[in-house]
């Protein structure tokens, strides 16, 4: 059986030299000033280049139907739990 050839701690440490994490670049959107991510749509405006990309608005708003119907759901519960009460001491009397 062939004896398995240790490497050094140089060894690791440079094959391990590429694996550090890199800085994140930010640039300001030319339109609101807000920072966003190099080469990426601003998630303010939604534009990149100058130009509308993104649909903020629309997206927004698909996010706020969902919970919207989401706390709509429990109060119908309650409302029919409370009646059902109700019927049950009027069936008792």
């Amino acid at each position: 059986m062939v004896v398995h050839m240790r490497h050094t701690s140089g060894h690791t440490r440079n094959r391990r030299s590429h694996h550090a994490l890199k800085v994140a670049r930010f640039e300001t959107c030319k339109d609101c000033n807000t920072k966003h991510l190099m080469h990426r749509a601003c998630a303010n405006c939604g534009k990149y280049r100058g130009r509308v990309v993104v649909d903020v608005l629309k997206k927004s708003a698909k996010k706020v139907a969902p919970v919207a119907k989401v706390e709509a759901k429990p109060k119908k519960k309650e409302a029919k739990a409370k009646a059902d009460l109700k019927k049950e001491k009027k069936e008792k009397k």
